[in-house]
């Protein structure tokens, strides 16, 4: 574990340059809006995030799963199950976890708010997975700590869910195209661009569905599922009705939108 913030840059950056080239060769939807000004915004609040996350909060994820693990925190370490299955169970169980906060975020009010900044991109591309408010990305970090805390998952199985986290956000946000019968077998496994993008419809009975990040169980499980948008990929409009104007691209606005005018949904 002495390793991880270079594992995490590494899958970071590698992900980000694989998506950014495949955006570029081989792109699912034109882009409405510049790109120069998207990308600055939503990079420079992802730089601003992890450098906040880096002054106010003292330990990570990883570091309170070698504390759980030490102390026998948590439940996997109350019933020790084979260490396989435990790597296992605590990436799905955190899984299940960021989608639940993800609908609730979407259902009470004052998260909405909050994250409404990610919903306000008027475009979709590998950037849009960074775009979070700083607000989000601590109450997302307090969540994490907890579950891993009360869990008590093995520490491989913290590193493995971040990474992975991080890498299928930036996947399944990616203005990439994926011929249909691949994507229909990816879907199984793995939130695809196609299915995420429902998500970010302008339509909020279509923005409703498909909360998942990483694994696309949750959504068929608890009915939050929907296969396509009305308007087909290429015809969707995506963003939220009230947040048209290029002005909420900007990071200004990304940073105050939380606190201006009533939620719209």
């Amino acid at each position: 574990m002495n390793n991880e913030a270079i594992i995490r840059l590494g899958f970071f950056f590698g992900v980000f340059a694989l998506m950014s080239i495949w955006e570029l060769l081989a792109p699912r939807r034109f882009l409405t809006t510049p790109k120069k000004v998207r990308w600055f915004s939503n990079l420079v609040i992802v730089l601003a995030n992890s450098l906040l996350l880096r002054l106010v909060v003292p330990i990570l994820p990883v570091g309170v799963a070698l504390m759980a693990q030490e102390r026998k925190w948590g439940l996997l370490n109350a019933f020790r199950p084979p260490y396989w299955l435990a790597v296992i169970a605590g990436v799905v169980i955190l899984d299940c976890v960021i989608y639940l906060q993800h609908l609730i975020f979407h259902i009470v009010p004052p998260f909405w708010r909050i994250h409404r900044v990610h919903h306000a991109d008027l475009d979709l591309d590998v950037t849009s997975g960074l775009r979070f408010h700083p607000i989000e990305i601590i109450l997302s970090l307090g969540l994490k700590l907890a579950t891993v805390a009360l869990l008590g998952p093995p520490a491989l199985a913290v590193l493995i869910f971040e990474v992975v986290l991080n890498a299928t956000s930036m996947f399944n946000h990616s203005n990439v195209y994926i011929p249909l019968g691949i994507d229909k077998v990816l879907r199984l496994f793995v939130v695809t661009p196609d299915m995420h993008r429902v998500h970010h419809s302008i339509i909020m009975r279509e923005s409703n569905n498909n909360y998942g990040f990483s694994l696309p169980w949750w959504d068929r499980l608890f009915g939050t599922y929907r296969s396509q948008p009305e308007a087909g990929h290429k015809g969707m409009t995506i963003g939220l009705a009230l947040y048209r104007n290029a002005r909420y691209l900007t990071l200004p606005w990304m940073l105050i939108m939380p606190f201006f005018s009533k939620p719209d949904k």
